[in-house]
């Protein structure tokens, strides 16, 4: 029995220092910590799926009516720890640009003209502070190395600043304060203006590859799901004319009745009545991100 147990005893060292090892050394120059703590860079394009632009033939849900062309650039600073390198978790500032217009659709003659007609367009720097949680799961598979490349998904939930504007005559145009489907307004009690803080779900995928034992890549693909459908201020219906007068000082009512309906602009004897369709409140708006990101770990010390 005392055999047995010193040989048991053995086995468990000879395990714990084999457990150890993987636990403890990432390769030959540099000892592993089993919480990572990472800062970074990311660089990358913005771009949106709202009621604007888009591509032939009737609105649709997600990258359908997505317009590579507006895609601007956009980027970040991160800061987070991965956890025996599996679980991650960051918080992230953002900048970009997104932008969307009807003009997109000019030489297009299916179901999509009648949104050229609208003649709308807008643009709107985006702001946003996100947590995001990762989840690594081929650190499943193989416990005994790091892999260099290491595909993960993520989400999380995030707070984004927004205000859109529209081209008019030379100049950028702040849409908020006009109203342009009478938010707020008396006479369309249930439309109430929308903030121009608001949360947001980001949710996507990426791939991490370490150069280095401190310095690693990433290539990240992220979607923020909104709870707006006013990112391009275009949602619902077109309202009367004359409300704009009765809630607006003079010079915002004019300036509101100019962006709300512009298709007389490419043809001056149409016009829009009041109730007649101007967005899809059914889809909500959104925008999304694709990053090449640099980070730099922080705790890995040289042997």
């Amino acid at each position: 029995m005392k055999r047995h147990f010193q040989l048991f005893t053995v086995l468990l060292l000879v395990s714990f220092s084999a457990l150890h090892s993987q636990y403890y050394f990432y390769n030959n120059k540099y000892y592993n910590s089993p919480v990572l703590i990472e800062v970074g860079l990311s660089a990358g394009g913005f771009n949106c799926l709202t009621d604007l632009g888009g591509s032939k033939g009737l609105g649709q849900r997600f990258i359908k009516d997505m317009n590579v062309q507006n895609a601007h650039i956009g980027g970040g600073v991160y800061a987070g720890v991965i956890f025996d390198q599996l679980f991650g978790l960051r918080t992230e500032v953002s900048i970009g640009k997104v932008s969307a217009s009807d003009d997109v659709l000019k030489n297009d003659h299916s179901a999509a003209m009648n949104r050229y007609h609208r003649n709308l367009n807008f643009r709107s720097t985006i702001i946003e502070l996100s947590i995001i949680a990762e989840f690594l799961p081929l650190s499943l598979l193989n416990k005994e190395s790091y892999p260099l490349f290491s595909p993960y998904i993520l989400a999380g939930v995030g707070l984004f600043k927004f205000s859109p504007q529209a081209y008019f005559k030379g100049r950028w145009i702040d849409l908020h304060p006009l109203h342009t489907e009478g938010q707020g307004f008396k006479e369309y009690p249930s439309k109430q203006p929308y903030k121009l803080t608001q949360p947001n779900l980001p949710l996507g995928f990426g791939m991490r590859y370490e150069i280095s034992a401190v310095l690693n890549t990433r290539l990240e693909v992220v979607y923020r799901l909104l709870r707006t459908d006013y990112l391009d201020d275009v949602s619902t219906q077109y309202i009367d004319p004359e409300h704009f007068y009765s809630n607006l000082n003079l010079r915002d009512a004019g300036m509101a009745i100019s962006l709300s309906d512009r298709s007389s602009e490419i043809q001056p004897a149409m016009a829009n009545y009041k109730g007649q369709i101007r967005g899809n409140p059914a889809n909500r708006d959104a925008y999304f991100s694709c990053n090449l990101k640099v980070g730099v770990v922080l705790n890995r010390k040289r042997r």
